[in-house]
């Protein structure tokens, strides 16, 4: 059973309580966001980023990414030693991320669907946005891509 702690209000399965959110924030926003599809997936944009929401079911877990950037050929050790320094504190609940088969690096953020109310919904999905949005621009300046 999933429910909202702030409002009480109780959902029926994980993806009711995503979708609930999703229409939430884009109340909120003033930004209409479409409702999961069947495979649990839907995208949002801030700025010059597309988060990707992705309801894990069988995992019991919300990951949120948005991409960055390819990873740069050249200086690859002072980008990785950047996104590290960046992830300690530059990225509050979310972190840098590189996907190895594809080679290319994310802003992420993975939570547990288990207690997850509607404020903290909203801090993953702008703090995504937000990382994504203000670092692209300058690591593409600094490495390339």
């Amino acid at each position: 059973m999933y429910a909202d702690r702030s409002t009480g209000q109780v959902f029926a399965d994980a993806t009711a309580m995503v979708n609930a959110y999703l229409a939430r924030f884009a109340e909120r926003a003033g930004t209409p966001l479409r409702p999961l599809d069947e495979n649990g997936y839907t995208q949002a944009r801030k700025g010059s980023a597309t988060i990707a929401l992705n309801v894990l079911d069988d995992h019991g877990l919300l990951l949120l990414l948005a991409r960055v950037m390819a990873v740069p050929r050249d200086g690859r050790e002072t980008f990785y030693r950047r996104l590290l320094e960046l992830s300690f504190l530059s990225t509050a609940d979310a972190a840098f991320a590189i996907d190895a088969a594809k080679d290319e690096v994310f802003v992420r953020a993975l939570r547990r669907l288990s207690g997850l109310d509607y404020e903290e919904f909203e801090d993953l999905l702008d703090t995504v946005g937000r990382v994504a949005d203000e670092w692209d621009d300058v690591l593409k300046r600094e490495f390339g891509g």
